[in-house]
């Protein structure tokens, strides 16, 4: 039997977070998620031990919805869903190659291209850049003991 997670109920174990460990994820503290919870935006039950727990499908579906990007100043159109927005951080550079750092919002971006790039980019610290992903391998990893 499907439901709305696109899958099937008899195998679908979903987990559930306490509020501390939601706040991670959100980027919040732990207060903000509690007047989320109180508010009814993000919705709440208690486990066993009488303590709240967010529903993990609930969370990452609020998260989606509020997140956001920063604009792309590139205006182009792209295949590549990937984008990530940011600001060199770091060059580390020698005659061929070179290393450039991005902060693309809490996320750290590293590319290595030639040093020859970094000059017709025009890139120095602080610049915007864009860093574009497009790769036939995601690998996806799950915490130690996560079932």
């Amino acid at each position: 039997m499907d439901n709305d997670r696109g899958c099937c109920t008899s195998v679908l174990s979903v987990p559930h977070m306490r509020i501390r460990d939601a706040a991670v994820f959100l980027g919040v503290s732990d207060d903000t998620v509690r007047r989320l919870v109180e508010a009814g935006t993000l919705p709440a039950t208690s486990d066993g031990a009488g303590r709240k727990v967010i529903d993990g499908y609930e969370l990452a579906r609020f998260a989606r919805e509020q997140s956001t990007t920063s604009p792309d100043p590139l205006g182009v159109h792209s295949s590549a869903r990937n984008r990530f927005v940011g600001l060199v951080t770091d060059i580390k550079r020698d005659t061929v190659m070179a290393q450039v750092e991005l902060q693309c919002g809490p996320f750290r971006v590293v590319s290595l291209m030639s040093s020859e790039a970094v000059d017709d980019l025009d890139l120095q610290l602080g610049s915007v850049a864009v860093a574009v992903v497009k790769s036939t391998t995601v690998i996806i990893e799950t915490p130690e003991g996560a079932s």
